[in-house]
C-alpha cells in the first residue's frame, strides 16, 4: 500500500532561493551591512514576536488588517510588520542605556498579512537605518543619510540611479498659505502618485477633493518648478509663500543640498522633487526616494526621512530622528525579473581537496591549510571515481581542484588543477593557498 505524501511546498508571498540566487543575495545584504557599519551606524536585532499592546500603539486601518496576531496562553502576541516600531520601543525601554545620537540598523525579516502579488510579500527583508537625537537631531544628518545612499547604491552597481528628496515643510507650507491645511494629507497622497497616473489625473483627483481650480493650478505650477537643485530653490523663494514654515523648509532643503555635496555626493546623482512627499503621515522634514534612471517602472527602491518624535506612544521624551529603507526582498525580486542581475556561482567553495588513495590526516592537513589563508575549501570524501568527483566540481562550479594520492602524501606535495584552464601543477602542501592566490592574480 503506498504512503501518502505530503507534497512539499511553501505559502504564497514568501520567498525561498536555491543556493546561487541565496549567495547573490547574501552578497547584496553584505554589501549593505558594510556600508551601513562605516557611517557608524550599530547593529540592533529586535525580536519577531512583539507584545499587540506595544506593537499597536499606533497601528490602525490597513496595516492592523494585515498583522498576523495570535494568543499563546494569556500572552496577545503580535509578529513585526516594520522595523520603526520596534525600534520605537526599544529606544523608549533602552534610552538612559543609550548615547545620542544613537545610530542604529537593522536588516530584517518582517511580516504582513498582504494578498501576495507582483513585488509584495508576506514575509520579507528590510534593511533599515535611523539616526535618533534626543530633543534635537543636527540637520547635517540629513545630508549623511543620503550619502549613505549614495554609497550603497554605487557598490552595487545596479546602474545610474536618483536619489530625490524634498522637504515637507516645504510642501505642508505651501498648502497652508492656500488655506487648505484641512486636506494637506489628502492632496499629499495625490501629489505622490503623480509618476504612476501622470498630472491630468492628478488635477481629476485634487478637484474631486473640491479644490478650486486658481488653486489646483497653483499647485500643479510648485510642483512643475523645473531646472537644477539651486535653481529650484532660487523659484521658491521668488514664490513669496506668505509662510513661515515654508520659508523654513526651504532652508533646510538648501542646506541638505549643500550638505550632500561635502559629502561627495555626484550631483548626476541627486536632484530636488517637489513632487515627493512620502505616504506616511509622520515625515516632517526631509525626505528621500531613490530611483533607479533606466527602470523607474521599479518605483522607489530606497526611501525615508526625517520624523519629529520616534517614541511618542511610548515616552513623553522627545526623540527626533531620520532613516530610511531598503526593502530587500522587493528590490531582490525585481532586480531579477528586470535581469539586472543574474546569479553566476551556486557554491562559496574555491578549492575542492580530492583524495585517491591518500590518507585522511594529510587531507584534511591539505583542506586546513587553504582555509587557514581565508579561502572557502571543501573535501569530496564519497568514494567515486576521478570522474564522478571532476563532474561535481564542475557542475557547482568551483575554480581549483586539489588532487591527493599516494605519490603527492610521499613527496609532501599535491597537485593543483585550475578548472577553467585545465592547466594542473605539482606544489608543496604549505605553498597550495599562496600558489591559489597567485594564479586569481594572474
Amino acid at each position: 500500500m503506498a504512503e501518502n505524501k505530503i507534497k512539499p511546498r511553501i505559502l504564497t508571498g514568501f520567498m525561498e532561493l536555491l543556493p546561487a540566487d541565496q549567495i547573490l543575495f547574501n552578497k547584496i545584504y553584505d554589501t549593505i551591512r558594510e556600508v551601513y557599519e562605516s557611517f557608524g551606524f550599530l547593529p540592533l536585532d529586535t525580536p519577531v514576536i512583539e507584545l499587540s499592546e506595544v506593537l499597536l500603539a499606533k497601528a490602525g486601518g490597513e496595516t492592523e488588517k494585515q498583522i498576523y496576531r495570535f494568543k499563546k496562553g494569556d500572552n496577545d502576541l503580535a509578529l513585526r510588520f516594520d522595523l520603526t516600531v520596534p525600534l520605537a520601543r526599544y529606544v523608549a525601554q533602552h534610552s538612559g542605556e543609550l548615547t545620542f545620537p544613537f545610530k542604529r540598523y537593522q536588516m530584517s525579516k518582517v511580516y504582513r498579512g498582504e494578498r501576495p502579488q507582483k513585488g509584495r510579500f508576506r514575509e520579507f527583508y528590510q534593511c533599515d537605518i535611523d539616526i535618533i537625537g534626543n530633543e534635537e537631531l543636527s540637520l547635517v544628518y540629513d545630508g549623511e543619510i543620503p550619502a549613505v545612499i549614495y554609497n550603497i547604491f554605487r557598490k552595487l552597481d545596479f546602474g545610474k540611479f536618483t536619489i530625490r528628496l524634498n522637504n515637507r515643510k516645504v510642501l505642508n507650507g505651501f498648502f497652508e498659505a492656500l488655506d487648505l491645511s484641512d486636506k494637506i494629507t489628502d492632496i499629499l497622497r495625490v501629489i505622490d502618485k503623480l509618476d504612476k497616473i501622470g498630472a491630468s489625473n492628478v488635477i481629476s483627483e485634487l478637484e474631486k477633493l473640491d479644490i478650486e481650480s486658481g488653486k489646483t493650478e497653483k499647485i500643479m505650477d510648485f510642483i512643475s518648478i523645473a531646472g537644477n537643485n539651486n535653481e529650484k530653490t532660487e523659484a521658491l523663494r521668488a514664490m513669496d509663500i506668505n509662510s513661515e514654515k515654508f520659508a523654513e523648509g526651504v532652508d533646510e532643503l538648501e542646506k541638505v543640498v549643500g550638505y550632500m555635496r561635502d559629502f561627495g555626493i555626484d550631483e548626476d546623482y541627486f536632484e530636488i522633487d517637489l513632487t515627493i512627499a512620502r505616504g506616511l503621515d509622520y515625515y516632517t522634514g526631509t525626505v528621500y526616494e531613490t530611483v533607479l534612471d533606466d527602470h523607474r517602472s521599479l518605483g522607489s527602491i530606497c526611501s525615508g526621512g526625517r520624523y519629529d518624535n520616534l517614541t511618542e506612544y511610548y515616552t513623553n521624551t522627545r526623540l527626533p530622528g531620520i532613516g530610511i529603507s531598503i526593502g530587500l526582498t522587493r528590490l531582490f525580486s525585481q532586480l531579477k525579473e528586470a535581469g539586472i542581475i543574474k546569479a553566476e556561482r551556486a557554491c562559496l567553495v574555491k578549492a575542492l581537496v580530492i583524495p585517491m588513495g591518500a590518507g585522511m590526516e594529510y587531507t584534511l592537513r591539505a583542506a586546513g591549510n587553504i582555509r587557514n589563508a581565508g579561502i572557502p575549501a571543501d573535501v569530496y570524501y564519497a568514494e567515486k571515481s576521478m570522474k564522478a568527483k571532476m563532474k561535481y566540481a564542475n557542475k557547482l562550479g568551483i575554480p581549483y581542484v586539489v588532487i591527493i594520492g599516494e605519490d603527492e602524501v610521499n613527496s609532501n606535495t599535491v597537485t593543483l588543477k585550475d578548472m577553467t584552464t585545465g592547466e594542473q601543477k605539482t606544489v608543496a602542501i604549505d605553498d597550495i593557498a599562496k600558489e591559489i592566490k597567485a594564479q586569481e592574480r594572474m
